[in-house]
């Protein structure tokens, strides 16, 4: 793991960095590979100490910024934000990685070609006996009955037809 220091409005001291790569290295079981980067940011406005970690591993950006009346607990502070963030993007990489299908359990091209989907199945459920009505009478016997739909002979085609309850309260006919 890489460290570089910017101190603003102070120096950074041998101690301050001790303490920080102490840290860093309880994490090191986190940041398995050496391609960890981390711009420790060290600041002093009045008597507030401004802490700010910046951690680039692979392709992903940590940040945490802590302000505190002792430097070293602010850089704590933010130690531990960051040991937070990594904990849950390692967890989410590794789930990535075991629910992942390998490739020799997925289908080949041919398998999905050869294996057709059933052709679907026709249910009878009941039988109607069409009778000769009007629409009208058609009408007020479906908003009478719970059923969506009812099959009728017009009488004045002598055609079958289907009228059905729409969403909108209204009904709906469909004529040949």
């Amino acid at each position: 793991m890489k460290f570089e220091y910017t101190g603003r409005h102070m120096e950074v001291t041998p101690t301050l960095r001790a303490h920080v790569e102490d840290h860093f290295r309880k994490l090191d079981h986190i940041f398995n590979d050496s391609t960890a980067h981390v711009h420790i940011r060290t600041e002093v406005e009045k008597n507030r100490h401004i802490g700010e970690l910046v951690l680039h591993w692979r392709d992903h950006t940590l940040t945490a910024t802590v302000t505190d009346n002792d430097m070293y607990q602010a850089l704590t502070s933010a130690i531990a934000k960051i040991e937070k963030q990594a904990i849950k993007l390692k967890k989410k990489i590794i789930e990535r990685h075991q629910t992942a299908k390998k490739i020799s359990a997925l289908p080949t091209s041919e398998a999905s070609v050869d294996a057709a989907p059933p052709p679907p199945r026709i249910i009878v459920a009941r039988r109607y006996s069409v009778k000769p009505m009007t629409a009208e009478e058609a009408a007020l016997r479906l908003s009478e009955a719970a059923d969506h739909f009812l099959v009728f002979r017009d009488s004045d085609t002598n055609h079958a037809c289907v009228i059905y309850k729409r969403q909108d309260g209204n009904f709906g006919l469909i004529e040949p």
